[in-house]
């Protein structure tokens, strides 16, 4: 399925556990006495609902501050979120002790002594294989 469909579902789906009728009107109306910016149309709104836009990265924030949702749970949906959290769970399980220390060594290094060890790391490796 299209992204800015699924982004369409969850957007009404969110306003409809906020206790909001799925209607452009309500939304445009909603989101302009939130948004500091430049207020948008009814039109626009439409696009969101309709899965033919979805709203820049301010705008997500507002409607997801509105809709009392996660804002990437909005943009992405809760599947996404659920990988990339366990991704993380992965990587944190699969990296500790001395291999954590040394990860957080190369970080904190300046670019080019970042380059200098990336290079050795790899000659070790080729080397190695």
């Amino acid at each position: 399925m299209d992204e800015k469909v699924e982004f369409s579902q969850r957007l009404q789906q969110a306003m409809i556990d906020a206790g909001y009728p799925v209607r452009p009107v309500v939304l445009e109306r909603e989101f302009n006495t939130r948004y500091w910016g430049q207020p948008i149309t009814v039109q626009a709104v439409r696009r969101w609902l309709n899965g033919e836009a979805i709203p820049s990265q301010d705008k997500l924030q507002v409607l997801a501050d509105w809709l009392k949702v996660e804002p990437q749970v909005l943009r992405f949906g809760s599947e996404a979120i659920r990988s990339v959290q366990e991704k993380k769970k992965r990587w944190d399980e699969a990296i500790a002790g001395p291999e954590r220390e040394v990860l957080e060594a190369f970080i904190a290094l300046p670019a080019e002594q970042k380059k200098v060890a990336r290079a050795v790391i790899l000659a070790l490796a080729k080397a190695g294989a």
